[in-house]
């Protein structure tokens, strides 16, 4: 076997190729795989939601606000409209209403009027929030690198583009429910 053929053994173990408990009837290994990393995403988010005193509505939402935000050294305000935020997240004006009052409460988000339009009501989240956050997932970021290492830049490229589709065709899905 050559070095490289070695090298590829040596990043995909046999437990990556079947997941645990077996393939899924009727289903895939990867669509297995999958929903596992969705769970246990979910789990995550449900621990930073306990310990941080919010509901799990209350993270993805935080989650959200601070997709939103400008990248740095780029142009604009960033932030979302709350209307926005409930189409991103289905939910009803007066469930946005009162997510966005718990989050303002807890200290991790501001609401203000949009400087260009000031008909439009933008939120952000203050940096204490994204501090949090940081600290709690930073473990999570640890492993993903770990796991990342593993892999060479044209199969990381692969897996995004993978994650990327299947995470745009899910969206358009729901929306279109």
């Amino acid at each position: 076997m050559s070095e490289q053929g070695e090298q590829q053994e040596q990043r995909e173990p046999d437990q990556g190729q079947v997941p645990p408990g077996g393939p899924v009837p009727g289903g895939s290994a990867l669509g297995r795989l999958l929903q596992d990393l969705a769970s246990e995403m979910h789990l995550l988010g449900h621990g930073f939601a306990g310990a941080s005193g919010l509901h799990t509505t209350d993270v993805q939402a935080l989650l959200a606000i601070m997709r939103a935000a400008p990248e740095p050294g780029g142009s604009g305000s960033g932030g979302i409209t709350p209307g926005r935020l409930g189409e991103e997240l289905g939910l009803s004006s007066g469930a946005v209403t009162a997510v966005l009052d718990r989050l303002e409460r807890a200290g991790h988000i501001r609401r203000g009027r949009d400087a260009a339009d000031r008909r439009l009501v933008l939120v952000h989240y203050l940096p204490g929030a994204g501090r949090m956050a940081a600290e709690w997932f930073a473990p999570v970021a640890r492993r993903t690198e770990t796991v990342r290492a593993e892999f060479t830049p044209a199969e990381i490229a692969a897996v995004a583009r993978f994650l990327g589709r299947i995470t745009g065709e899910l969206a358009d899905l729901r929306r279109d429910r």
